[in-house]
């Protein structure tokens, strides 16, 4: 697959066409956990970049304080 400019849109596009807010979206490309490109001082990301969430909601943690 081609990775040519076609194939990434703003970071404000994303963040609509995912749910969230383009500050989340920006913090994620800060972190390193979502994949850009800064061209002409303006975040890229990949069209098809699925926006993944590293949270554990299985509650694996729950009470952990508590175990000791």
């Amino acid at each position: 697959m081609s990775d040519s400019i076609d194939n990434y849109i703003t970071v404000a596009e994303y963040a609509k066409l995912h749910g969230r807010l383009p500050d989340s979206v920006k913090q994620k490309i800060n972190r390193g956990t979502l994949p850009a490109k800064n061209i002409g001082g303006r975040w890229l990301v990949k069209k098809d970049e699925p926006y993944t969430d590293e949270r554990v909601k299985s509650g694996k943690y729950k009470d952990w304080r508590k175990e000791k």
